[in-house]
């Protein structure tokens, strides 16, 4: 239960339980950090604000580029990584670990499991760089 989806915008999100149902934690793809270069700063979302899945919540700012991070899911953001605040590279350093951005009170699982799996994704890298 606790392995990784992808989206196709290169966001991860891991569910998680806890006693009110299901959380997931979120952030960018090890290969997404890599395309951006050194990050410089991250917005995080605001701490009770409600997203669609596929909506704008962060910015992660590199010296190459400001991209967009968008919701995996749709829900409420319970919490957000402030240790970016002071260390934005935590999401070079580790991407897919300590530079999480925001964990979410997810509202419909179903949409986590139409995001793909971790073998899907790496499939899904390979044919993008195809191109």
């Amino acid at each position: 239960m606790n392995e990784k989806k992808y989206t196709r915008q290169h966001e991860w999100l891991q569910l998680e339980e806890d006693e009110e149902g299901q959380t997931a934690l979120v952030g960018i793809s090890e290969h997404a950090q890599e395309q951006l270069g050194d990050v410089v700063y991250v917005e995080l979302p605001e701490v009770g604000a409600q997203l669609e899945a596929e909506a704008a919540m962060a910015v992660v700012e590199s010296n190459k580029a400001a991209s967009d991070v968008y919701a995996p899911v749709s829900g409420e953001v319970l919490e957000v990584n402030g240790e970016l605040e002071e260390r934005p590279e935590l999401v070079n350093e580790s991407a897919e670990g300590e530079g999480w951005l925001a964990r979410l009170r997810v509202v419909d699982v179903g949409e986590a499991d139409a995001l793909m799996s971790a073998e899907e994704y790496e499939d899904f890298l390979q044919t993008e760089d195809a191109h």
